[in-house]
């Protein structure tokens, strides 16, 4: 009786804990779908949010047109990303997932960035894309790869990654994310051009750098 009682305890733990990992993302649909709606006149509440009525929903509340038009590249770090989620499909509401089409200038990057709620999966369609990303501490480890056209790479959740094009021509890829909103945290826009700065003598003393080094870093994101 006590080994089934231990056993009892630990499948308790264990199921809690999954429990407890499982809210940390998207929750799962508890109907079809769940389209998000400002008015709670014909709604119902689903998942935290009011939802338009299941039986109002149209074809464009799931539908977005535009993915086949190249972003506009002329920018400091020569790419640009279309994103596709919630926040222009509201049909993806609770379902967990969403879409970007990334365009890179030749030798453009997607700076080292990371998404806090979702893994991305990425297809290059045109053009060849060194990419990669860093394991978490302490080992730090640099995974990365050559993609070329119809090759896909994974970037887990939460880890820093990046894309930067070797070619002299433009390229192209296209990624899906387990979020229906997965965040974005650039790098060196968040740790030189924060809102308002870090101090720099925390920089300095991070990076290791001259504070003047690090002062103009600041000015300069």
């Amino acid at each position: 009786m006590k080994g089934i009682h231990s056993i009892f305890l630990a499948c308790f733990i264990v199921s809690a804990f999954v429990c407890f990992l499982a809210s940390a993302f998207d929750p799962s649909p508890l109907q079809d779908f769940c389209v998000p709606i400002d008015d709670p006149k014909n709604a119902v509440f689903v998942n935290g949010k009011f939802c338009k009525d299941p039986k109002l929903a149209v074809a464009d509340d799931f539908f977005f047109s535009g993915l086949n038009k190249p972003g506009n590249t002329s920018n400091r770090v020569g790419s640009n990303v279309t994103t596709v989620n919630i926040d222009q499909i509201p049909g993806l509401n609770t379902l967990g997932i969403s879409l970007v089409r990334i365009d890179y200038a030749p030798y453009g990057e997607n700076p080292p960035h990371t998404h806090p709620r979702g893994t991305e999966i990425l297809v290059v369609v045109q053009g060849t894309l060194y990419v990669g990303f860093v394991t978490s501490n302490p080992e730090n480890r640099l995974i990365t790869k050559i993609l070329y056209p119809g090759d896909v790479f994974v970037f887990p959740i939460g880890l820093i990654h990046f894309q930067y094009n070797v070619g002299n021509t433009p390229a192209v890829a296209f990624a899906g994310l387990s979020s229906q909103n997965a965040g974005v945290i650039t790098i060196a826009n968040a740790v030189f051009g924060s809102n308002p700065p870090i101090n720099p003598d925390v920089l300095t003393k991070a990076f290791k750098l001259d504070k003047n080094v690090v002062t103009h870093l600041q000015s300069i994101f």
